[in-house]
């Protein structure tokens, strides 16, 4: 679905907690996540910490979307 998107024009992130997976589908930008049931946070983080480590990931993600790439990019 990512390669889909992509080819119509618009840019794609990938976050995903299993970074082989999606080099393998082929997704062009693409950021790590924490943990296959909590991919967007730490449920043994206080309430501080998690909203930190989800901001890191969504502006991580936002600075891969506007990331001009030529090949796979892992961020």
């Amino acid at each position: 679905m990512v390669k889909e998107i992509e080819r119509t024009g618009i840019p794609v992130v990938h976050v995903c907690t299993v970074t082989p997976i999606s080099l393998t589908v082929g997704a062009n930008r693409i950021v790590p996540a924490i943990a296959i049931p909590h991919p967007l946070g730490d449920p043994n983080l206080s309430e501080k910490e998690e909203k930190e480590l989800r901001r890191r990931i969504v502006n991580k993600a936002l600075d891969a979307l506007t990331t001009e790439v030529s090949e796979q990019t892992v961020f």
